[in-house]
């Protein structure tokens, strides 16, 4: 369904070129150009009649965007935001076919690869995956990394996504690993709106870039705004270029090489990039190219207009300074076209652009026609007369969406809630049988799922010698990371003081020594880019644990973790992936920034990770061999208070794994059923000794990870024994407590196995404070424990167990 006749820039070679070749490679790119400038035309205009939803365009940036694909080569990769529609038609990672296709949702990849309709317009994606969901050769392709709508957000990936060609180039152990990289030589291109430079994630991204030394190319599209707010209130100096003039390399260290150009000038860009992306792919020195005098033609996006907020003066230099414009002008001064060939060109533009709109339009409406003709024919056959006129009114819609389609069988269907006949029945399973398609159209792969699925990886109990050795818990970890550094070349970790002392625990201790710098180092404070390094890492290949030192500053990358990575496979309907480990620890320890469980918050923002939360170092060691062997992201939180608590050392310490979403029954009982999981869960098992005592016997459960939550239903199974549960953790009063009861009562519908009041035992609403005291009245204790066990014992059988207080 792409486009027959594709236009791609090409790169610049002067001392190759006659005369001829240039001119033809000057007006294929202004063909290129016009092409873009009138999908952005044309797209505000589908949203504006109602097609779409929503437009927003690359308008004022084509001039730019074509100069810079000349230096993108198969094997680079772009980290972008929603403005770089230009760029992706110079490079074929996207057509005009597909960027319509995009704005009205066609849920089907063939018409819409980027998404399947998921993301809304100028979002792309390249897919990097086969159907099955294994890695395509990214040398073969100009790769894409997928876009989001938070505009700084691509930067923290952009770092990951060019320190993998360092990695490559120094590593010549993955020299095999030639459907990744060209010993690499491949750059990571960045773009951001001149506005979103004055964000966190940016500032700390690029430090940590030139820190590095990698290759990476930011361009910064400088149109004098950010939606209507002007530079003078974004930016000191009002400048990004000048505030960044530190970063400059000299003799006194490394730094960027920073260009300045501006955006309307065609040869002075093509001249900018050419150099610029040179010493950055030779050099693997970062650059930045800021492009300034850009303008927008068609205001921020479809919600509103730029003639609000810029001035009379602004407008009319904005229409005498429109890249189209002045590129048009100088190929006419510089005899370079005639009048007559450009008009042509622009002619022939507008029509392709129309033809393909209207191609992408008609596809979408026949894509649905069928489902219309089906609803309509079982609706008819239903002699009832408030369904004959739902059929009608359905008819009646010359170009149904399936919104209309759907509600319309679902308004019938409650129609005939008092009414039994086979041709309701036919109505029915016709909609349950359309469900399924429906699923795959917009609620699948929230995993990517593939053979290498985590759930497919086979579960090797831990073995121990007769006499095995009890060791403390980090060198459990230890020895667990040593074996698979040597067992997966691809394997890499990094962190603050993860590298030099082996992290403030002590698990990877001695292994920088041993695997080399390249393999296991040191990071700079910032948990920001710390994750866009390992998700942009992940996306080439490589399998990176990232290390952030406390669950409570993982809120300091959650918005990378969040907006990117956990949404990454169901945004791109299973075109990328980014196996990345999160390595961090939590729960019990001393202090308000150092003994945190959000889980809630988690698991409300980190729905496509899975979280595992081992309640020692031996079961988190069998989750690591898991994931390593896995191809999907996930976050283990380790026991803060566990690192030197006694445990066996397993023989197959490399080799044993624990099966994600499988819940472990910890100990036997008939009373009451406990939840818990981490660092309460010790607390849960000493408490069980004393109840034993008062004759009270609990079954304790262990979920392991929440998300994916007991799969086999163990809870519901002990539910239905003991008819009474507790859920344990040390999240607030109704964080991931809720969750779990939701997924117990609900889920698995243990609701009618209980005969008592469901409970559950959490932290307190505040953070703890600091000391052992402060820990003992905040977060649940022993004796809290057993005295809420009492309460749901005293509540089934008073006599037998009285109230305590």
């Amino acid at each position: 369904m792409s486009d027959t006749n594709l236009k791609y820039t090409d790169p610049i070679d002067t001392s190759k070129l006659s005369f001829a070749d240039f001119k033809a490679m000057v007006l294929n790119d202004y063909h290129i150009v016009c092409e873009s400038r009138e999908a952005s035309l044309l797209g505000r205009k589908e949203v504006l009649t109602g097609k779409a939803k929503f437009g927003i365009f690359g308008d004022g940036k084509e001039v730019a965007q074509v100069a810079m694909a000349k230096a993108f080569r198969n094997g680079d990769w772009r980290s972008g935001y929603y403005r770089d529609q230009t760029f992706a038609f110079a490079t074929g990672i996207s057509n005009i076919y597909e960027f319509f296709s995009q704005m009205y949702a066609h849920p089907d990849i063939q018409a819409e690869p980027a998404s399947g309709g998921r993301m809304m317009n100028g979002h792309f994606a390249t897919r990097e995956l086969t159907a099955d969901g294994h890695w395509l050769n990214q040398m073969a392709l100009k790769n894409s990394s997928a876009d989001i709508s938070t505009t700084g957000g691509q930067i923290p990936r952009l770092l990951g996504l060019a320190q993998a060609s360092k990695i490559y180039r120094q590593n010549k152990d993955l020299a095999y690993l030639t459907h990744f990289s060209n010993n690499g030589n491949e750059v990571a291109f960045g773009t951001i709106g001149n506005a979103s430079t004055s964000e966190g994630v940016f500032f700390e991204a690029f430090n940590a870039a030139g820190v590095l030394q990698i290759p990476l190319a930011i361009s910064v599209w400088d149109d004098g705004y950010g939606i209507s707010v002007p530079n003078k209130y974004q930016t000191t100096k009002e400048d990004i270029s000048e505030v960044l003039k530190g970063f400059q390399r000299d003799d006194k260290g490394n730094g960027y090489e920073i260009f300045k150009v501006r955006g309307w000038d065609y040869p002075g860009l093509c001249e900018t990039y050419e150099q610029a992306i040179r010493i950055c792919r030779e050099e693997h020195v970062p650059v930045f190219i800021h492009v300034t005098e850009m303008t927008q033609p068609q205001g921020h996006s479809t919600s509103g207009s730029h003639e609000r907020y810029k001035s009379r003066e602004r407008l009319l230099w904005e229409e005498e300074y429109d890249c189209v414009a002045q590129m048009r002008k100088w190929m006419l001064e510089s005899a370079i076209a005639t009048e007559k060939e450009l008009i042509a060109i622009e002619e022939q533009a507008k029509t392709f652009v129309k033809s393909e709109q209207v191609r992408a339009w008609n596809d979408y409406v026949e894509a649905f026609a069928e489902e219309k003709a089906t609803a309509i024919r079982l609706l008819r056959a239903i002699d009832y007369k408030p369904v004959q006129h739902l059929a009608t009114r359905l008819e009646k819609i010359k170009e149904p969406n399936l919104k209309q389609i759907y509600g319309t069988v679902r308004k019938a269907i409650r129609e005939l809630r008092a009414y039994q006949n086979p041709q309701k029945e036919s109505l029915i399973q016709w909609y349950k049988a359309q469900q399924r398609v429906n699923h795959d159209r917009y609620n699948s792969t929230l995993f990517t799922e593939t053979s290498e699925s985590p759930k497919y990886i086979e579960v090797i109990p831990a073995a121990y010698e007769e006499k095995a050795k009890m060791v403390d818990g980090r060198e459990v970890l230890n020895a667990c990371f040593a074996a698979n550094f040597e067992r997966e070349p691809r394997l890499l970790a990094f962190g603050e003081d993860l590298g030099a002392i082996g992290d403030v625990n002590q698990g990877f201790a001695g292994l920088q020594a041993r695997f080399g710098e390249h393999r296991i180092f040191d990071t700079g404070i910032r948990e920001t880019a710390i994750i866009g390094e390992g998700v942009g890492m992940a996306l080439r290949g490589l399998k990176p644990i990232a290390e952030i030192q406390y669950v409570d500053y993982l809120l300091y990358g959650l918005t990378v973790l969040s907006d990117d990575l956990a949404c990454l496979s169901y945004r791109t309907k299973g075109g990328q992936k980014a196996p990345l480990i999160i390595r961090t620890r939590g729960h019990r320890l001393e202090g308000i920034w150092h003994s945190g469980s959000p889980m809630a918050m988690i698991l409300g923002s980190l729905r496509g990770l899975h979280v595992c939360v081992p309640r020692n170092m031996t079961q988190a060691a069998g989750m690591y061999n898991t994931l390593i062997r896995s191809d999907e992201p996930a976050l283990v939180i380790e026991c803060l208070n566990g690192y030197r608590l006694k445990e066996r050392m397993p023989s197959n310490i490399g080799d044993f794994t624990v099966s994600l979403g499988v819940a472990e029954l910890i100990r036997e009982g008939a009373d009451v059923t406990v939840v818990s999981y981490g660092s309460t869960l010790r607390l849960v098992q000493e408490a069980a000794v004393e109840l034993n005592e008062m004759g009270i016997s609990i079954e304790i459960i262990d979920p392991q990870t929440l998300q994916p939550f007991d799969v086999e239903h163990l809870c519901a199974q002990s539910l239905r024994k003991t008819n009474k549960l507790l859920v344990v953790d040390e999240d607030v009063p109704g964080g991931a407590s809720a969750f779990i009861l939701q997924q117990i009562l609900e889920e698995q519908k243990g609701y009618y196995s209980l005969d008592s009041q469901p409970r559950t035992l959490s932290a307190k609403p505040h953070r703890p404070p600091y000391g052992t005291d402060g820990d003992y009245f905040t977060k649940p204790s022993m004796d809290d424990i057993i005295e809420m066990v009492c309460e749901i014992m005293h509540e089934s059988n008073p006599d037998k167990f009285p109230n305590l207080f």
